[in-house]
């Protein structure tokens, strides 16, 4: 699938067939995490990527609208280590850098043909600390997101997101 074809059609998926994904495509959805740009080259990124069905439940009980992760049957969490990224935690590079390397997920996922869904952790504290804990992540690490990674039903279809009226040229214009 071309690169424009994958960023029009991305979806966000939460119907899945429940088959699972082999290790070889999660490392795949990984490396193209890595590719992100990140604020001085830190390459702060990390990824950890769950396919443990027990760890899948109990995330799903700590992040409310995480529950199409029960079909997904897969998750990559998307976190910084504050410890190497620019700024560390007193700034907001880590969350840019960890969106662009979540998107880069997203997007390689809807390459490859799978199906995920973005689910926040980070900003809030009791879902940033119940990954934490359910996967016995340090301190140091801040997770951004999990993202729900399956095989997709196919119910979920693209759709035409692009509105002319938010584009302006040259200035601001609320024309």
């Amino acid at each position: 699938m071309d690169t424009l074809t994958a960023i029009l059609e991305r979806r966000s998926i939460r119907k899945f067939t429940g088959k699972s994904i082999g290790r070889d495509d999660l490392l795949t959805l990984a490396k193209a995490g890595m590719a992100a740009p990140s604020s001085r080259d830190t390459r702060h990124f990390h990824f950890i990527i769950v396919d443990d069905e027990q760890l899948i439940e109990k995330l799903t009980e700590g992040l409310p609208y995480s529950k199409m992760l029960l079909t997904a049957k897969h998750a990559i969490i998307v976190a910084s280590d504050l410890s190497v990224a620019h700024g560390g935690g007193d700034t907001d590079y880590w969350v840019q850098d960890c969106a662009a390397a979540a998107e880069n997920v997203l997007l390689a996922a809807k390459a490859l043909g799978l199906g995920a869904c973005w689910t926040a952790a980070h900003p809030r504290e009791e879902r940033v600390e119940h990954v934490r804990e359910t996967l016995s992540i340090p301190e140091n690490i801040r997770p951004l997101c999990v993202i729900a990674v399956g095989v997709p039903t196919g119910d979920d279809k693209p759709r035409d997101k692009f509105d002319e009226a938010h584009v302006a040229w040259n200035a601001w214009s609320a024309e």
